[in-house]
């Protein structure tokens, strides 16, 4: 456990404020100003410590809950501490870290899926999308594909926007590792055009269904 207290490391991370990383930073949903490679060297230097990750949480401050998150060990995390940390997020980092590195990695990962998946909350639901993802590439046994695809086939036209990636990468992900359903996923895409028109950088895959189970099926040859 670390000897830092939450104090101090909200006074490290105040140090570490640069006005040129808040006007980027705040452009991508995030109003902190602290370079992320430099708040990953002070995680690395305060150690994991989850009792200290609470209380960065509790702060409301943006760059303390990704420290927050950082220094967190996922097993000790309970169902409630992960939903009240989800609520509570203030920034479009702070909920992709948590759901990345916390509640996919957490032991109750599937209650928290189940918890979220017909939340009121469309921030929620988009993490019960993101863990539905994951449930889908690495363990879908149990899943229902079909209910799955019928549901994405309602929603995703209308869904709010982070709820609407997580829900389209899940019906990408349906079509890329599971050929049975890839022929729907690939209608239900076609269809509906979400994300048809995002710009895409040259030499990177389109978020846009069709395209990505495409592209994604080619390399698997």
């Amino acid at each position: 456990m670390s000897t830092m207290t939450a104090t101090d490391a909200l006074a490290e991370i105040a140090a570490l404020e640069d006005p040129t990383a808040r006007a980027v930073n705040e452009r991508h949903g995030d109003a902190h100003g602290v370079n992320l490679a430099k708040l990953r060297a002070l995680a690395k230097r305060v150690g994991m410590d989850t009792d200290l990750a609470r209380e960065l949480w509790a702060s409301d401050d943006v760059a303390g809950q990704l420290l927050g998150v950082l220094i967190s060990k996922p097993r000790e995390l309970s169902v409630a501490d992960v939903d009240r940390m989800l609520r509570s997020t203030r920034s479009a980092k702070a909920h992709d870290w948590l759901v990345n590195y916390i509640a996919k990695k957490s032991p109750h990962a599937e209650a928290l899926r189940e918890r979220w998946f017909d939340d009121a909350d469309a921030d929620a639901r988009a993490a019960a999308w993101s863990l539905t993802t994951a449930r889908v590439v690495k363990k879908p046994e149990g899943l229902d594909l079909d209910a799955l695809l019928d549901r994405i086939e309602r929603e995703l036209k209308d869904a709010p926007s982070r709820e609407q990636w997580a829900m389209n990468e899940t019906l990408a992900q349906i079509g890329i590792q599971h050929p049975t359903y890839r022929e729907r996923a690939l209608e239900i895409g076609n269809r509906l055009q979400v994300l048809a028109d995002y710009p895409t950088p040259p030499n990177c895959t389109s978020p846009f269904a069709p395209a990505w189970i495409a592209e994604m099926v080619r390399r698997q040859g």
